[in-house]
């Protein structure tokens, strides 16, 4: 065993004991950012719904746990009456069902896991504006809010659905929306320095771009960090699918820029551009999602590329485990501390988040071999 798998399997083997204890009190239910040690519940339709039972479906492949596969079946049950109720539907259907029910029928051939997932594509091709190229982000969040022409980064990690749903249907209109919002992404969101824009607005009916907001970012010419993970992942993803040379460019520039600005500890600030006299909190979840992306783009590039990809993820996963974990503390229930949601609006700051913790546990799983991956 090489000392790669020495610690990746150590890492593993503490986040199987430590989710062991608490799925208990967590249970069938969402999961999102810690507060005191407690992770907080959200709603079923909150966008983090997937990442929990994800987490432990990613465990169970290993562990083959029926406790975590009855939690994990019973999460993606309760999101059809988020189907139902319709209104609170917005693009991260992506994130909700490939690691909820595409995850499920990966792995067990579940017939009513690919309905759902079949029907949670077509809900986010529906999203897609034809005059844009782009998939809609989110509904209006208040009455007389106009949000139509809004397109976020985040999304490049929701088009692996679509992906799927074409390859199991043979029907390739998922695919080519997929296609078309990252070809919009490549042109309007990833900067030629690699560094990325979170959200950019487009006129809904002409399809041309108004402007760029910030988002969770400081500002909207600054580099909020785990947008640029979503770039670097989502792209080498839409790369896997398609084989389009443009897409794996992309990952790549995003990733070179994203490696350029770590700090000592290969954990990311969760922006790269701040001005002095602004915290610089780490954003672990953006780490932990790069790395991910980097392991696969270990896979997609020349055996002379590979190995720097690849090392530069384990770096990273290292570190998280080795400076940022809580794998002995009764006192906390997230693996991975100092992750930052969203610091403009001054929420989940310098606290563990549940999708921090998904990727982590996706990024050892792949250093450890463990099967294909859900999205």
């Amino acid at each position: 065993m090489t000392i790669q798998q020495d610690w990746a399997q150590e890492a593993w083997s503490q986040t199987v004991a430590k989710v062991n204890k608490t799925s208990k009190r967590i249970g069938a239910n969402f999961p999102h950012a810690s507060v005191d040690g407690v992770y907080k519940l959200e709603p079923a339709y909150w966008w983090t719904a997937g990442f929990w039972p994800g987490l432990l479906w990613l465990l169970y492949r290993d562990t083959k746990d029926e406790g975590m596969k009855a939690i994990a079946a019973s999460c993606e049950q309760q999101l059809d009456q988020v189907v139902a109720d319709y209104y609170k539907l917005d693009h991260d259907i992506g994130f909700m069902w490939t690691l909820t029910s595409v995850a499920q029928y990966k792995l067990l051939g579940s017939e009513d896991s690919k309905r759902r997932a079949l029907l949670a594509a077509n809900l986010l091709a529906a999203r897609f504006n034809v005059q844009g190229g782009y998939i809609r982000a989110w509904n209006p969040w208040r009455e007389g809010e106009d949000n139509a022409g809004w397109a976020i980064i985040d999304c490049m990690m929701n088009l692996s659905l679509l992906h799927w749903a074409s390859q199991t249907t043979g029907d390739p209109r998922y695919a080519h929306i997929a296609t078309r919002h990252a070809d919009m992404a490549v042109e309007h969101f990833i900067r030629p320095d690699g560094s990325v824009n979170h959200i950019v607005i487009f006129d809904p009916h002409t399809g041309e771009q108004v402007s760029v907001n910030g988002g969770q970012g400081y500002a909207p010419e600054s580099a909020w960090s785990r947008g640029t993970a979503w770039a670097i992942y989502g792209m080498s993803l839409s790369y896997k699918y398609t084989g389009d040379e443009k897409y794996l460019q992309a990952a790549k520039r995003a990733a070179h820029f994203f490696l350029a600005n770590l700090p000592e500890d290969q954990v990311p600030h969760w922006d790269f551009r701040l001005p002095e006299g602004v915290p610089a909190y780490r954003d672990s979840s953006a780490g932990a999602c790069a790395a991910c992306g980097l392991l696969l783009i270990s896979e997609q590039v020349s055996p002379a590329e590979a190995a720097l990809y690849r090392d530069a993820g384990e770096r990273i996963l290292h570190s998280l485990y080795t400076n940022y974990g809580a794998w002995n503390s009764d006192a906390e229930e997230g693996l991975v501390l100092h992750g930052t949601s969203h610091f403009p609006e001054g929420k989940n700051i310098d606290v563990p988040l549940i999708y921090g913790d998904y990727y982590f546990v996706e990024g050892l799983s792949r250093l450890l071999g463990h099967g294909e991956l859900f999205w």
